[in-house]
């Protein structure tokens, strides 16, 4: 490797360049590879569960199909126990970042409520999947596994509340409905999408979630 090529001048090295832009760019192309590994298991088991299901899917149909070892599976995994928690957690992960977003935001608690109810709704329809695959599974779960997702949904639901509890103390919103039940009200609609919601049907998935976070704000209107 030259000077020109490894983007530096050193005196005394005898123009042969100090070779450290090579090893950078080793160690990018490794982490990459690392990083392809666990989403194309993740990918191949959520195509898998949802052709077959949990039970007739095998450890060893997922590695053949991903094209790695089991090995590999159980380094980044653990378990298919594992895989079928991560295709929902991941799902659930991103809706509580932007649930986060949307409660912090610098806006009136009825815009920052609208925004929420509506983006779950897309989001659950974007991973419409992953979400039927892990409600159709969940009770497969190990007894701990099941307990550490209700214990993140809960996490979810409890800041989803506590905007509908802000807007109610500002009297934005009526109290006359107890929070609990608007949030159980919108969430029930949400898991029942996957009975109805067609992508090819009429409706996109933003414009079901706009319908459905209009629902819910008029039915808090004082």
């Amino acid at each position: 490797m030259t000077d020109r090529d490894n983007g530096r001048t050193d005196e005394g090295d005898g123009g042969r360049g100090t070779g450290l832009r090579e090893p950078a760019r080793e160690s990018g192309r490794a982490a990459a590879v690392r990083g392809e590994v666990p989403r194309r298991l993740l990918a191949t088991a959520t195509r898998l569960f949802a052709e077959r299901g949990y039970e007739g899917t095998s450890v060893q149909e997922i590695v053949d199909a991903a094209g790695v070892t089991k090995g590999a599976l159980y380094h980044y995994f653990g378990s298919k126990d594992d895989l079928l928690h991560e295709v929902y957690a991941r799902v659930l992960r991103l809706q509580q970042q932007r649930l986060d977003a949307f409660a912090d935001a610098d806006a009136p608690v009825e815009q920052r409520l609208r925004d929420a109810a509506a983006d779950v709704v897309v989001t659950s329809i974007e991973n419409l999947d992953d979400t039927v695959i892990f409600f159709r599974s969940m009770h497969q779960l190990s007894p701990e596994k099941q307990k550490q997702v209700r214990a993140e949904r809960r996490r979810y639901h409890e800041r989803f509340r506590a905007l509908v509890e802000e807007g109610q103390r500002a009297g934005v919103f009526t109290d006359e409905t107890p929070a609990e039940l608007v949030v159980d009200y919108h969430f029930g609609s949400v898991h029942h999408l996957s009975t109805w919601y067609r992508r090819d049907g009429r409706l996109s998935p933003q414009e079901v979630a706009d319908h459905l976070a209009a629902m819910l704000l008029r039915s808090l209107r004082p």
